[in-house]
């Protein structure tokens, strides 16, 4: 059994009070965090945890604790507003349950719209763009069925709900001011309420937060991810931030120089495993040397970061693909990539 860290307040230099819920999303114990919002207009719940296991019920502990603590008797029907940070499963997969509890409002940012709106056909599209992934990296048959079967489990219990109304960049709520920061996921969004930032999956206190190939989908990849950290270095007055999972920042320009070297660092180990090789090698390859012993659901996830990081290289002139006369005259072979410095 999962003991979470127990429910906290921070008050914004903008007089709102954030509560912070711990949730445990997956049974593995993975956890993060869902906030309530009060004084930033309507109630407004922050992410809804994933609906997956104690999910749920931790979400309602987490409002029963927010009465003991600290005074106010917050219910979940209580929330009228409901603000998905970006359209992976451990954010909004306990949507439909919180509907069933509240009439809220939903939003999300437009390029994670469709993730709620049109879920089925989402999760067909990314299959089918992860499925041309797969071959390119070079992944053997026989792994590539069990990754497939990793990657649809979590998604088997959730369906398309509606969304009430859309998030741009820049735009300004309630004293909530919403920046656009893709590269985890195409419409994450970072929420600033005057001296703190909700940093959802952008920024993480100990953890580079995963990457995933553009190729796969639109708006992601590390190009986009760095041009987004590049974006919130200008952001000035952040006395702190607070990430989904993992523990506050109290230093958010420091906490993304050392998320960028530690790319840089993913990126120059890239380079030296290729020069040690000596020969052409695909995605699949330099992942198992990059990460070799991850297992289960790791090893998928291994596969996407390498993935990103030499995609990140091929694009930025650093690769070139070996075996291009068979790239164009095959339906989807796998990628040799060999060093062009």
């Amino acid at each position: 059994m999962n003991l979470l860290p127990p429910v906290e307040r921070f008050t914004s230099s903008t007089g709102v009070d954030i509560y912070r819920l711990p949730l445990v999303l997956f049974p593995n114990n993975f956890t993060g965090h869902a906030f309530v919002l009060d004084g930033a207009g309507p109630l407004t719940l922050v992410d809804t945890g994933s609906g997956i296991g104690r999910s749920n019920d931790d979400l309602i502990a987490g409002f029963k604790q927010i009465g003991a603590r600290f005074g106010p008797s917050f219910m979940l029907r209580d929330i009228e507003r409901i603000i998905i940070t970006h359209g992976h499963i451990d954010h909004f997969g306990g949507l439909t349950f919180v509907k069933s509890q509240t009439d809220a409002a939903v939003g999300i940012h437009e390029l994670d719209r469709r993730v709620l709106t049109n879920y089925e056909e989402r999760v067909i599209v990314a299959t089918k763009a992860l499925g041309i992934f797969f071959d390119r990296a070079g992944i053997p048959p026989s792994l590539r069925e069990m990754l497939f079967s990793m990657y649809g489990f979590a998604k088997q219990h959730v369906t398309s709900i509606t969304v009430d109304f859309s998030i741009a960049d820049e735009q300004k709520i309630d004293g909530m001011e919403f920046i656009h920061t893709p590269g985890h996921c195409p419409g994450q969004v970072c929420i600033r309420l005057g001296d703190i930032l909700l940093s959802a999956d952008h920024v993480l206190s100990r953890t580079t937060p995963h990457q995933s190939p553009e190729s796969i989908t639109h708006y992601m990849g590390l190009d986009h991810y760095a041009d987004s950290l590049r974006k919130l270095l200008h952001v000035q007055g952040i006395r702190l931030a607070l990430g989904s999972h993992e523990e506050a920042i109290h230093d958010l320009h420091g906490r993304i120089h050392a998320i960028r070297a530690s790319h840089n660092r993913k990126l120059d180990r890239i380079r030296n495993i290729m020069r040690d090789h000596g020969s052409p090698m695909t995605t699949s390859q330099i992942s198992k040397v990059m990460y070799p012993d991850v297992e289960g659901y790791h090893i998928l996830l291994a596969i996407e970061e390498a993935g990103a990081h030499v995609e990140y290289l091929y694009q930025h002139g650093h690769l070139t693909i070996a075996n291009l006369r068979e790239f164009e005259a095959e339906p989807n072979p796998a990628i040799l990539y060999q060093l062009n410095d």
